[in-house]
């Protein structure tokens, strides 16, 4: 608890609680895939909320910097593997680039920590709603900022907890508001001895834990047929090395032809992002032969694929081919894998700077879903799954989401594992059954509750093969997105100042 002055004035907590803020961030991490212990998450924001009850703005600025670089520090260090392994950056270099990269991102909980100590913590209610209200806005700032970087959310952490029920109502930032609160009540009650206030908390972390898991036997959609589609995932496990070397070429399609014969029995085969390391135009040859073959079977191939509809315009692509039909280029596009910021001087500086296909241009917005046969699949590619809206807007006019995916970049690190976690809670918010093709894992089929019905392992060849559904209708929030959560955490905190005023006056 803070430590108090003889006549009772409250001071800020020891200086020695800076040291336990990188150890708090740490905690986030340990709630997320692979680890899943959810507990922990909540301690950490307990914890930072508990760092920052007294202390100043400048203060909290620091232990808000700490905390951030324990959580990306941990939980997105990751980057390490694509920055060496295969942007071939010296140890030192690629370490150094990691540091700055994580220093970078904990700006932000440094922002929102000297935000919340100068002007949301003085509010009457300031612990119990600003700060939750506080973190969400701030997570939707870094789905924003510089293109975003939005991973590591706090609601990721609870797809296996009751608090997953809000999440087809408000999305994961409603999930995020929802364990910030837990936090920030488990605080309160810690540092309360008054019977009304020790109701008030748990009153509160009734309804959210009793309200979600009401809200998971919610059906807010259903499925369109009895008739399931039966799917194949193929998960080539090509090394990264290889895949954008010319000599391995005809050993890649080779590989493909030979898998494609007993994948065409099912209504919808699924190939990872850029499948095939060559411009649509250039593997004409190859692909038209299997187009025909896949509409013979009554079956829709959906690949990946760069292509050029323009001379010196390149995109990340989906095609549908066989039954299906449809062509999708990629609007989320990652910094320095698929373009590079600040082209003119650091393009070529490092091998970093030059990784392959690095020169993509974003596709438009509002593009048609891809149709299989007779269904609409939402595409996304790769980092595209972990956009919130993005999602909810492609799946208003869809039947099911497809996701495809090269996650070699980040190798045996947790990343993939992070990935597959957030694809799952977009099926889980729009209710929708998820396909997800990636070149070495992990692949799976998902369902509309964002539970995993099928997964390959790492790291090895497979096809997976199940079945999804077609469903009707839309969770709340598909039908408005992010924005409810957004603009109830901005009226909170308006509200509460509204209240500091009132009082401020009736003195």
């Amino acid at each position: 608890m803070p430590r108090t002055t003889a006549s009772g004035a409250r001071r800020e907590p020891a200086h020695w609680m800076s040291v336990l803020m990188p150890i708090a961030g740490a905690l986030l991490t340990l709630s997320f895939a692979p680890f899943g212990l959810w507990p922990t998450g909540i301690a950490g924001v307990a914890l930072l909320g508990y760092s920052l009850c007294t202390c100043s703005p400048r203060l909290g600025a620091l232990r808000g910097w700490l905390f951030g670089a324990g959580l990306f520090g941990t939980g997105a260090s990751w980057v390490y593997v694509s920055i060496h392994v295969h942007g071939a950056a010296p140890v030192p270099l690629a370490a150094l680039l990691t540091v700055f990269f994580c220093a970078g991102l904990a700006l932000l909980p440094a922002a929102f920590a000297a935000a919340y100590a100068a002007w949301i913590r003085p509010l009457p209610g300031g612990m119990l709603l600003g700060f939750p209200a506080l973190w969400v806005l701030f997570e939707g700032l870094r789905s924003w900022l510089l293109t975003g970087f939005p991973w590591l959310f706090l609601g990721y952490a609870h797809l296996d907890s009751w608090l997953a029920g809000w999440a087809p109502v408000a999305g994961v930032y409603g999930v995020s508001f929802a364990v910030a609160l837990t936090a920030s009540c488990l605080f309160l009650a810690w540092r309360s001895r008054r019977p009304i206030a020790l109701l008030v908390y748990s009153t509160l972390l009734v309804v959210l834990w009793g309200g979600g898991r009401m809200l998971e036997q919610v059906d807010w959609v259903a499925p369109a047929s009895e008739l399931p589609i039966s799917v194949a995932l193929y998960q080539p496990n090509i090394p990264q090395k290889e895949k954008w070397d010319r000599r391995y070429y005809r050993d890649i399609l080779h590989r493909y032809e030979t898998a494609i014969g007993p994948q065409l029995e099912h209504d919808i085969v699924l190939w990872p992002e850029s499948a095939i390391p060559r411009l649509y135009r250039d593997a004409r040859a190859f692909l038209d032969p299997i187009d025909r073959r896949a509409r013979l079977a009554d079956s829709t191939l959906i690949t990946g694929i760069p292509t050029a509809p323009e001379a010196g315009v390149y995109h990340n692509s989906i095609l549908a081919l066989g039954q299906g039909s449809g062509l999708y280029h990629k609007q989320r596009l990652v910094p320095f894998g698929e373009y590079v910021p600040l082209e003119r001087w650091l393009r070529g500086l490092i091998a970093f700077f030059d990784l392959p296909m690095s020169n993509f241009s974003r596709g438009p917005a509002g593009q048609d879903a891809l149709r299989a046969g007779s269904y609409r699949a939402a595409p996304f590619i790769c980092y595209e799954i972990v956009y919130p809206g993005l999602v909810a807007r492609g799946a208003r006019r869809a039947d099911l989401l497809v996701t495809i995916s090269n996650d070699s970049w980040f190798g045996a690190s947790i990343g993939p594992l992070q990935h597959l976690e957030m694809a799952r809670m977009r099926a889980l918010e729009n209710g929708r059954y998820l396909l997800r093709g990636t070149n070495n894992g992990v692949s799976a089929i998902i369902d509309h509750r964002g539970r995993v019905l099928a997964r390959t392992a790492q790291f090895e060849e497979a096809t997976l093969v199940g079945d999804a559904r077609s469903m009707l209708g839309h969770t709340p929030f598909t039908s408005f997105g992010s924005l409810p959560i957004i603009i109830a955490c901005l009226v909170t905190l308006l509200l509460l100042k509204l209240l500091a005023l009132t009082a401020w006056r009736a003195r």
